[in-house]
């Protein structure tokens, strides 16, 4: 029986994938469209992030669907599309284009397929991915349980959780950035 060759997907070939999607191991990996609660709060993390990016005047913050291309990982990933985001540079000269590099802070929401056993695993290993890269902070936020984990390169094993009532914060990946849990599950 003959196997079929398909040829390596390339960041040209993410450039042109019309939904949300990632590029590992030469292959273009499509998410599916998000709920209501997992994109308010995306969109409210973003919001106060933006807000504080604007007058920190150091980096930038990006919604869902922004795409970091990075050196291909033992992974074999090459990019990431986090739900919300916070960059400080370099910035690409064609603003039409990707960020080269990793996010320094990035925001995973959960949406409800992110509760399985293989989702759990598939996160750690994207956080790991995210490490490896050169991310410094990522949150992994729990829209069931309404809290965030927030996981550092400096002890990635060692998650703080805020919750309601917590005030959370990225830092050293955006200095100065303060969220109260409550009003991005309001």
């Amino acid at each position: 029986m003959a196997s079929v060759q398909h040829a390596r997907a390339t960041l040209d070939d993410l450039y042109r994938t019309p939904e949300k999607a990632e590029l590992i191991g030469g292959r273009i990996v499509r998410f599916m469209a998000t709920g209501r609660k997992p994109n308010r709060v995306a969109a409210r993390i973003f919001r106060s992030l933006d807000d504080h990016a604007a007058t920190l005047k150091l980096g930038e913050a990006y919604t869902d669907n922004m795409g970091f291309a990075i050196p291909v990982l033992p992974s074999g990933r090459e990019s990431f599309s986090p739900d919300a985001s916070y960059y400080r540079g370099p910035f690409p000269k064609d603003q039409m284009r990707f960020i080269t590099g990793a996010p320094h802070f990035a925001a995973e929401v959960r949406s409800e397929n992110d509760f399985t056993p293989s989702a759990e695993s598939e996160m750690a290993e994207k956080r790991a991915d995210y490490f490896q890269a050169g991310t410094e902070v990522v949150w992994d936020v729990d829209t069931l349980a309404e809290c965030i984990h927030a996981y550092r390169a400096s002890d990635p094993d060692h998650p703080v959780t805020f919750r309601r009532g917590d005030v959370a914060d990225a830092e050293p990946a955006v200095p100065g950035w303060r969220l109260a849990v409550d009003w991005i599950f309001a």
